[in-house]
């Protein structure tokens, strides 16, 4: 994956056009549900639906957000929904790119891990090298990509030159996990201390996933397995089905804002940890996931690191440093590089 492709969503009042929110909609190529065709048609004709409705910007609140939402999209475009729930906030709050009321606005640190990513061994493991010399103490590796004794070579290593109690590996499988030699090869991936692994097996595949869970000597959590699940009823059986001890919410794939904060609540309710990540988004969907982020108090290292992965990204006051992420008190947005189509009425 070379590019990333998004569409920013910029909402206004006429009575003031200097005021106004802006979000990001951005389904990731062939992981999320609404990755179609017709994309942007889909988010033209919301946006015209959203246009035709009256909204008044002085009693903007979420859950008169949340019925606008409803009324204009539907579940299956969570992307979208991302997209103009963090607009809709944002022109709530002001058009400050303020999502969330809370102390992440005033410089609150929150710890990060460090993504490594995908690449032959010794380019790996100079990604690795320079993470923990930026003072990253939590690391993220994809496996399932390369040769899987390499990719046991590399955490070897890694586990050779790093003590267990200086870095913390978690690892991604993307489901690239066959149902034959899932469980051998967790086995053999939990020499090196493991804190957990990401679907290790695709989607779909409840009961197998419920008899990993119990077996596997690494803690699974799931990813791909929350896409499309939307209810409250759904989200509650899934969890009680896969029976794993993790979750990674991710807003632009597993239903928005809103959906990603049931997620959390069904969560801690059947004792099940979690923690949130981005989707490849640019600063403008980043700072919003940081912020929802924010609503809680984490201690563990959440996946908010994927802004650094950009040449181009939109300059913003997110700061990466020494394993956290937070909002730089003297840094300012530029947003000046974005450019809209203003979609009016009757077309």
């Amino acid at each position: 994956m070379r590019e990333r492709k998004s569409w920013f969503v910029k909402i206004w009042d006429d009575v003031n056009t200097e005021v106004f929110g802006l979000g990001e909609c951005a389904p990731l190529p062939g992981l999320s549900i609404d990755d179609v065709p017709d994309y942007e048609e889909q988010l033209r004709e919301t946006l015209q639906r959203l246009q035709e409705l009256t909204i008044d910007n002085g009693q903007l609140t979420t859950d008169k957000i949340q019925l606008l939402i409803k009324q204009v999209i539907s579940p299956q475009y969570p992307s979208i929904i991302f997209g103009l729930e963090t607009a809709l906030l944002d022109l709530m709050n002001g058009g400050r790119r303020i999502i969330f009321q809370n102390d992440f606005q005033k410089g609150r640190e929150l710890p990060i891990n460090g993504l490594i990513w995908m690449a032959d061994m010794d380019l790996m493991l100079q990604q690795i090298a320079i993470k923990v010399y930026d003072g990253f103490n939590c690391i993220k590796m994809k496996v399932g990509g390369l040769n899987f004794e390499k990719e046991c070579d590399i955490l070897h290593y890694v586990r050779k030159k790093y003590y267990r109690e200086d870095i913390t590996i978690r690892l991604d499988a993307n489901g690239a996990f066959k149902p034959d030699d899932c469980l051998y090869k967790l086995k053999e991936l939990s020499k090196f201390g493991i804190h957990s692994i990401e679907q290790p097996i695709k989607a779909g595949q409840r009961s197998l996933m419920r008899e990993l869970s119990e077996q596997s000597p690494i803690p699974i959590a799931l990813d791909e397995e929350l896409i499309g699940v939307n209810t409250l009823e759904e989200k509650q059986l899934l969890l009680e089905e896969c029976g794993a001890p993790y979750i990674i919410l991710k807003p632009s794939l597993h239903g928005g804002i809103q959906s990603s904060l049931e997620w959390i609540k069904v969560a801690e309710e059947k004792k099940i940890g979690w923690w949130i990540t981005s989707a490849l988004e640019s600063n403008i969907g980043l700072n919003a996931i940081c912020q929802m982020t924010a609503q809680f108090p984490v201690e563990i290292p959440q996946g908010l690191g994927t802004g650094q992965l950009y040449d181009n990204n939109i300059e913003s006051p997110l700061l990466v440093k020494k394993g956290n992420i937070s909002l730089s008190q003297s840094q300012e947005w530029n947003i000046e590089s974005l450019n809209f189509i203003t979609i009016q009425n009757n077309g």
